[in-house]
């Protein structure tokens, strides 16, 4: 049950989730959608250049693509058209990143026949044309739009082309995997001078004409879909987000087990810190559905569900956040030293943990909004992710700061051990996202999303475990204030508690079950550490005179010890045996 003081920290509580969710509704809404495998849309060749995909495509066996099972090639494919006739045609470009960056980069030049030139000056040395460059093997550009219904006017042999489509890219690189980049310009090269110019559809036509793209991108043979060694877990997926689909699954199954039984744990031990827990492991179970949903519908279609997947990013930062409050109100010693927090702590919690909140927020909706996708960049390589880390090693430091003032003012050797190995392990959990985040930087991006993925996943799911294994309802009674459910009127006894005078005693219990003083565990521990026992004013009342307490007055100046004299009665007398200690 919660203490009366409750209400008003609920009320805090429910105001930062509403912060929350109203900063989500403003930039989610807004957000666009991530790039799928299967391209379809519009261009328009008043935009004049427009980014479509970057890929990942696997590392090509050395084999021939016609004399094997398993083709290990990548594949663009696709239909592209127009319901205009185009005077000349535009270009569609895919081009690896050395060959990418500089036609990239020349891209924003004010005068557009200069753009053209300057983009593709290099690539003329290289590239394939019939007309201008009949002796260069790279084969990275198509004319564009192609005529309903035919091939594109650059592919010169059927068998090359995957059925159904107008071209085809076939994709080898034998030594390393790579990324390609897929784009479109509104470029044409003047065949009779092979020089590039810009299509300005205003000489030829009254509004900018549209060209319709539908575009596929694969790693393996969409000629062999059916055959049984295809493998539908690689063959949508960029090379550097393969195997996601098997780490999510691995997640969902560990979750659809931990969930029932915290559920049932709760059910057992109705306490606030449980509940919370509960919420933020219920969080990260629903993260991982949908985001295990969105990825296994990309498998099948290349496309997936995008609203699925942002919604199970955001399930997974509130988990996170709310695991991190959990840890900072056990820190501050929350059901372990006392039995509630100030109105002052909570609001000062609430205005620090927040704030936090709304970073990791706004550094979702800055990575998928402002970092260019070109950039070979994670989102902890930009100025927001790098206040978050900063702020999750502040958070750290509170943390640590709480944890040794609970300490200092904890006597009891077992909670004392709780505190110790606590700490331990949720510095271990603060410390890792920068540590990671450091190491990704010098990692190949190819591999980096799948490290951070399976690292960050990897770690929250040991926190849960760890937590829920100390929360469970028959080993939390040892360390934890979990138990009990009147918490009324107990501030004074949580005061007294955090006394540094006041000595616990633990091992040893003063009173037996029917209320006598348990003289014989006193007796029996004799080499226990000699320890002040304060009696409280019943058990004074209830003895009369039967104590006898020693004055001040010996050689030392100290207190004596409490003596209880043979014959006095206790309860009708001390035992049977009538037993004594001085």
């Amino acid at each position: 049950m919660w203490t009366r003081n409750t209400p008003g920290r609920t009320r805090w509580f429910v105001l930062g989730a509403a912060a929350l969710w109203m900063l989500l509704g403003a930039g989610i809404s807004e957000l666009p959608m991530a790039r799928a495998a299967h391209l379809t849309g519009t261009f328009e060749v008043d935009e004049f250049f427009r980014f479509l995909h970057k890929f990942g495509f696997q590392k090509t066996e050395k084999h021939s693509q016609k004399d094997t099972e398993w083709d290990t090639f990548g594949y663009i494919y696709g239909n592209i058209t127009s319901s205009v006739n185009f005077t000349v045609p535009v270009t569609l470009a895919v081009l690896d990143k050395r060959s990418f960056l500089e036609y990239y980069a020349n891209r924003n030049d004010y005068d557009r026949d200069v753009a053209c030139q300057r983009m593709f000056e290099k690539l003329d040395k290289i590239v394939y044309s019939r007309a201008c460059n009949p002796h260069a093997e790279a084969d990275y550009l198509r004319r564009i739009p192609c005529e309903p219904g035919k091939l594109c006017v650059d592919e010169d042999t059927r068998e090359n082309v995957v059925p159904g489509s107008q071209f085809t890219f076939v994709i080898s690189d034998p030594n390393v995997p790579r990324f390609w980049y897929v784009s479109m310009v509104a470029c044409y090269q003047n065949v009779s001078t092979c020089q590039w110019h810009h299509y300005d559809y205003r000489k030829y036509h009254p509004e900018p004409p549209a060209i319709n793209y539908d575009i596929t991108l694969v790693n393996g043979n969409p000629n062999r879909q059916t055959l049984s060694f295809f493998n539908p877990l690689l063959f949508h997926f960029s090379f550097d987000q393969q195997n996601t689909l098997e780490m999510y699954l691995i997640f969902f199954v560990v979750y659809l087990l931990m969930v029932p039984l915290q559920i049932y744990a709760v059910r057992l031990q109705k306490h606030p810190v449980t509940r919370l827990f509960t919420v933020s492991l219920v969080l990260e179970f629903v993260s991982v559905c949908l985001l295990l949903t969105h990825t296994v519908r990309y498998a099948m279609n290349g496309v997936g569900d995008e609203k699925l997947a942002i919604m199970g990013d955001i399930f997974d930062i509130f988990s996170r956040t709310s695991f991190m409050l959990i840890l900072l109100l056990l820190a501050k010693g929350w059901a372990v030293t006392r039995l509630q927090i100030s109105v002052s702590s909570w609001i000062l919690l609430m205005v620090i943990w927040i704030p936090y909140c709304a970073i990791h927020v706004l550094l979702y909706i800055w990575n998928r909004t402002e970092v260019d996708i070109i950039s070979d960049i994670d989102e902890y390589q930009t100025w927001p992710g790098w206040l978050v880390l900063a702020c999750r090693s502040t958070m750290m430091l509170w943390f640590l700061w709480e944890l040794r003032t609970t300490m200092k003012y904890e006597h009891s050797s077992q909670k004392l051990d709780f505190l110790l190995h606590f700490g331990a392990s949720s510095l271990v959990w603060f410390i890792y996202l920068p540590i990671v985040a450091i190491i990704a930087v010098n990692v190949s991006p190819l591999w980096r999303y799948k490290l951070l993925l399976g690292i960050t996943n990897s770690a929250d799911c040991l926190a849960y475990c760890v937590m829920m294994g100390l929360l469970w309802p028959n080993r939390a009674g040892q360390y934890l204030l979990l138990t009990g459910t009147n918490f009324g009127g107990m501030d004074e006894l949580d005061e007294f508690n955090e006394a540094p005078h006041i000595v616990h005693r633990d091992s040893d219990t003063l009173h037996s079950s029917n209320g006598d003083l348990a003289i014989d565990d006193y007796l029996d521990n004799e080499d226990d550490e000699i320890e002040t026992l304060v009696l409280s004013t019943d058990d004074l009342l209830h003895t009369g005179s039967s104590y006898a307490v020693g004055s001040g007055s010996g050689s030392g100046g100290g207190s004596k010890p409490l003596s209880l004299h043979n014959g006095s009665a206790l309860n009708g007398g001390i035992g049977k045996g009538g037993r004594s200690f001085d």
